[in-house]
């Protein structure tokens, strides 16, 4: 009987001391949880891979090189992802969720109706978080929300050369074929109002879920019933390429203008340089100009390996994720608010290594200046087109 209440009060003890163990560390801010939401199955899946990926590189880069330091202790950071599958109402129930029940003070999205979803609560909730929002949406800004930093240039500044330079060399006729996501919806309409602004005509309105669809052959044959000029494509990268091989072996000979969301490397493991020739879209990543592309590349391959390649996704949220390190460092914090307010300081301090794109600056709105460039493809070959920037 002696032995076993011994042992009760011994096993009540290690209960105890592992109890203040947990509650130090949950409590000392040794780890520090960044939320990530966002589609990790279904068509878009290969695309919410990426964003883990370029977050995933950057903590684990972080952490080895010792942490951050806060209040005069050391922390590392810890991702925590879940799977939305690009819906809206998805991402707001995991942000909620990784701010109130994983206690992350700093939440990624890389989709517009998430990110849109998540500004309804996520400055005004207890807890509050700082949301990273991957999505060239503009209406992002318009928000008024102070604890959202916008990441890519937004979309409406390829407006004005991608129309120049395809109503120049194929005609004023444009088909719209793009993607039916939140996203994909507001880029059509407002190239659609950008395009007929400069004297042009659209045909059509033939838009298919990027994300579900395996077989476009059938939008794109209606689309090309009315005989454009040029058709405006994207979504996720490898379905944009089926869309583009598609058209041309139904004998299409226009142009593509090709939303910021799909990239001309990844498009080229579907549809050949010859079949995307007139197409204008994103840079591809590997000619970006700022200071850290090389050794972003070369960290990425030796990371993943070079089955898939480094993209503007992967970078530009792993560039992000070094910048909350460095904020939060200059903040002495992890307070939201306050890794915000030091957002412009970090920019200026950044590593140039961490630049795989260059950063200019942060707007007032909360939007990261990153340069933009665009090309087409002429005669096989990515011809650079500047890009100005909007706000």
């Amino acid at each position: 009987m002696l032995r076993k209440l011994r042992a009760a009060l011994a096993c009540a003890v290690v209960l105890a001391f592992a109890s203040t163990i947990g509650a130090t560390a949950q409590t000392s801010g040794n780890v520090i949880t960044i939320g990530y939401t966002g589609p990790l199955s279904g068509g878009a899946a290969a695309y919410g891979a990426d964003v883990q990926h370029g977050l995933e590189m950057a903590i684990d880069e972080i952490n080895g090189s010792g942490g951050v330091t806060v209040g005069g202790k050391k922390s590392t950071f810890k991702l925590v992802s879940l799977d939305d599958q690009y819906l809206p109402p998805n991402a707001a129930t995991n942000a909620k969720r990784l701010a109130t029940q994983d206690g992350a003070q700093f939440v990624f999205c890389p989709h517009s109706g998430g990110i849109l979803a998540i500004m309804g609560f996520n400055e005004k909730q207890t807890p509050k978080f700082l949301l990273g929002g991957y999505s060239s949406e503009p209406a992002i800004l318009t928000q008024g929300n102070k604890l959202t930093l916008m990441i890519p240039p937004a979309y409406d500044s390829y407006f004005k050369p991608y129309t120049e330079r395809l109503m120049k060399r194929f005609g004023k006729k444009l088909g719209l074929v793009a993607t039916t996501s939140a996203y994909g919806k507001a880029w059509s309409e407002g190239f659609d109002k950008a395009w007929k602004a400069a004297g042009g005509t659209v045909t059509g309105d033939y838009g298919v879920n990027y994300n579900t669809t395996t077989d476009f052959s059938g939008a794109v044959t209606k689309a090309l019933s009315d005989k454009p000029d040029v058709l405006l494509v994207g979504g996720p990268s490898q379905p944009t390429g089926l869309v583009i091989k598609s058209a041309r072996n139904q004998g299409f000979k226009g142009g593509f203008a090709m939303m910021d969301q799909a990239k001309f490397e990844q498009v080229e493991t579907v549809a050949t340089l010859a079949e995307t020739e007139g197409t204008i879209g994103v840079i591809p990543f590997r000619d970006y100009n700022g200071p850290g592309i090389k050794p972003f590349i070369e960290a990425y391959n030796k990371k993943y390996g070079t089955s898939r390649l480094p993209n503007s996704e992967i970078a530009l949220n792993y560039m992000t994720m070094h910048l909350f390190a460095e904020a939060i460092t200059k903040a002495n914090s992890t307070d939201p608010t306050a890794v915000m307010a030091k957002i412009p300081d970090a920019v200026k301090s950044l590593p140039g290594k961490y630049q795989p794109s260059k950063i200019n600056g942060v707007s007032k709105s909360g939007h990261l200046l990153i340069e933009a460039v665009a090309a087409i493809v002429e005669k096989g070959k990515y011809v650079p087109v500047p890009v100005p920037f909007t706000e």
